[in-house]
């Protein structure tokens, strides 16, 4: 999301930037009950800023897109998110032992979640606008309750099946209500709006992986590592091409070039360094710790927090229009994520996050 959803949009929300938005929801260990008014207060206002500082990716992803391409703005986030997580790295560095399969099963998530979602996430928002974007991300909650009704056999009663149908129309809305013709700068597109929806199923295929590992490892140990293991890639698929045109070989793909430096600005810097350290690395330690102090079902309205506040930076910061329909969209999707995330869920559904990437 910037929601790896990774819990989503992971601890991370669910991505995209919406997650890291995602997207989450797969930890065995249950979330441990309050043990105390100050203990239940610190735990909602870990969740709440986790979800505040989620809901300002697409805003500072926005702002360094401005000066660099979308592939070395998400490569330069993850690579200050992944600075961000050393002490999670160090500190596990001889507790999560993967068996080969496991070990293949995170390169995997890693894969859906970081390259794959954040470079689908960020190239819809070139072509779209924040407040366009952070509403589509609203229904990330909706789609894991879907997803865990399909995949995991959850049951979902008649509320949630009208939540998914409500939320299915606020995103068709939206999508239907951008413009048809090319993109323009500061204008929504149909095809910027799609292809936020398609980072938002890459984000539910990291979270159906990662629930996998997380079911006998450590959460935020996971999230770490799936961390460093996508930000490995994205180097590769963002500078590999360069590299191999530097050394010679020709049929590395045009238009390459190294990753921008000297002529970035301090306003672009503070964009990347906030949105790799604060709405990727941080939300993650937050959301984690967060969750395990206050019942899941609770804190899951907070999930919220992140399509509220991103449309409004658009519209207030960025000078963006919403529309009657985004508007309508939007609504229908906050209130789908709303009556969601304030139902209860049974401990370790893949509806209530332990750990988001967005």
């Amino acid at each position: 999301m910037g929601r790896q959803s990774a819990s989503s949009k992971g601890d991370h929300k669910p991505s995209g930037e919406e997650e890291d938005s995602a997207a989450g929801q797969l930890s065995r260990v249950r979330p441990l009950a309050p043990r105390g008014g100050r203990t239940a207060l610190l735990g909602y206002s870990a969740c709440a800023l986790a979800g505040g500082l989620w809901g300002t990716g697409f805003y500072w992803g926005r702002i360094a897109m401005n000066e660099m391409s979308v592939e070395h703005m998400v490569l330069y986030r993850f690579l200050f998110a992944s600075l961000g997580m050393l002490p999670i790295l160090i500190a596990n560095r001889r507790q999560l032992r993967l068996t080969p399969s496991e070990f293949r099963t995170l390169l995997l998530s890693a894969l859906f979640g970081i390259p794959i979602q954040f470079l689908l996430q960020f190239h819809g928002l070139a072509l779209t606008t924040v407040s366009h974007a952070s509403l589509m991300v609203g229904s990330m909650p909706v789609l894991l309750a879907a997803a865990a009704a399909v995949f995991a056999g959850e049951r979902l009663d008649w509320i949630g099946w009208v939540a998914l149908a409500g939320s299915t129309c606020g995103a068709a809305l939206i999508v239907l209500g951008g413009a048809r013709g090319p993109a323009s700068r500061g204008e929504p597109s149909l095809a910027g709006d799609l292809l936020v929806v398609a980072s938002l199923v890459t984000a539910l295929a990291w979270i159906l992986l990662s629930k996998k590992l997380m079911q006998t490892h450590s959460p935020p140990a996971v999230t770490a590592y799936s961390i460093l293991a996508g930000t490995a890639m994205l180097l590769i698929v963002v500078q590999g091409p360069w590299l191999l045109l530097q050394g010679g070989m020709r049929f590395a793909l045009p238009g390459q070039a190294p990753l921008p430096f000297s002529h970035v600005s301090g306003k672009a810097w503070i964009a990347l360094i906030v949105s790799g350290l604060f709405c990727t690395a941080l939300t993650t330690l937050l959301w984690n710790w967060g969750i395990h102090h206050v019942p899941a079902s609770r804190a899951g309205v907070f999930l919220n927090i992140e399509p509220a506040l991103g449309s409004w930076l658009g519209v207030r910061l960025l000078g963006e229009h919403l529309g009657p329909y985004a508007w309508a969209g939007g609504a229908l999707i906050l209130a789908a994520a709303i009556t969601l995330t304030t139902r209860g869920h049974e401990a370790g559904s893949l509806a209530e996050p332990a750990v988001l990437l967005e």
